[in-house]
């Protein structure tokens, strides 16, 4: 495996991460043995950086980590979200920006975790209606405390980015980045390497579709988030399922997996770009870090472009896009 200097911190991340969501129920059942032998064979295998959230589950995902972190904390590099509470109404989302909910926030994710600090605390969403300099003014706080040793943004525009780190060092950006969504690259991508910041792609199979995962409306079982995403919906499903037979016909020729070219392409898009494919089983795990062996030529990245060219992808890459970069 091999391992990058992950931007201004200490840490030096494998090329690929393990995102955890997956492990608590967002695309169906999982597995909490399979679920934890998954993380120890990613340790096993050199991956030393995973995500997580203080929502995934409500605290599940957290409990199910420190059961596998048990004597191998030292070598893992923790990022955790603060996610966004849902109000308990129909009004949905209440903001999970303000001093008062990241401050419990952190301090549960660490008691949940079992550690005593975590390496990165990343706010999930900016509130456009909270100034984000109060946000991270109680993140650094935060870092003060000795309860986080980084603080990091998610779905940040450039602008917010700016604003932020005059409060405090930002030390990474994660955003919903793959083939079919590539909004990253309208300028969050060339703050965050202005700023020498880490890049989290989070999302990099599209939600299971560069996998294979859902070839028909049928594939999503009860309880599968990707059954209310706009990409999902019959109409737009059928049009994106045209873009992904050209893609998995090209996986072929390149002797590998839809999934694995997908990452292989995120992976080319420089050192600084960190996949953090999410997965709740070995087979899948496996089958993703061969990714990392698979080498594109400038000829591949431009057939890849031709397939799937910015905008190509049919619906909105969520339902809630005026809660993302903002």
């Amino acid at each position: 495996m091999e391992y990058v200097q992950f931007g201004t911190s200490e840490f030096k991340v494998s090329r690929m991460g393990l995102g955890c969501m997956s492990m608590s129920g967002v695309y169906g059942p999982a597995d909490d043995n399979e679920s934890i032998a998954t993380l120890h064979q990613a340790f096993d295998l050199g991956i030393n950086f995973i995500d997580t959230s203080a929502s995934y589950g409500s605290g599940h995902n957290h409990e199910l980590i420190a059961k596998a972190l048990k004597g191998r904390r030292e070598r893992i590099v923790i990022h955790s979200k603060s996610g966004s509470p849902r109000a308990p109404d129909a009004s949905g989302m209440r903001s999970g920006s303000t001093p008062e909910y990241l401050t419990q926030n952190c301090e549960q994710s660490v008691k949940r975790l079992g550690i005593d600090c975590l390496d990165i605390f990343c706010m999930s969403r900016v509130d456009p209606n909270i100034p984000v300099e109060e946000s991270v003014g109680a993140m650094a706080q935060l870092v003060q405390r000795g309860l986080t040793r980084y603080v990091g943004l998610s779905e940040a525009s450039a602008m917010s980015i700016n604003r932020a780190r005059k409060v405090h060092p930002i030390v990474s950006l994660q955003m919903e980045y793959s083939l079919w969504s590539r909004d990253p690259e309208a300028g969050n991508i060339a703050a965050c390497r202005e700023f020498n910041m880490g890049f989290m792609a989070y999302s990099p199979l599209g939600r299971g579709f560069f996998a294979g995962a859902v070839h028909d409306v049928k594939d999503m079982t009860d309880g599968d988030g990707r059954s209310n995403h706009p990409r999902f919906q019959p109409e737009n499903l059928a049009r994106n399922l045209k873009l992904l037979g050209q893609f998995e016909a090209f996986a072929q020729e390149k002797t590998a997996t839809p999934a694995q070219l997908a990452l292989a392409w995120l992976l080319a898009q420089g050192n600084d770009i960190i996949p953090i494919p999410s997965n709740k089983t070995r087979r899948h795990l496996e089958e993703n870090i061969r990714a990392t062996d698979i080498r594109l030529s400038k000829d591949d990245l431009a057939r890849l472009d031709q397939i799937f060219p910015p905008g190509a992808a049919a619906g909105p890459r969520t339902k809630d896009l005026h809660r993302v970069n903002v």
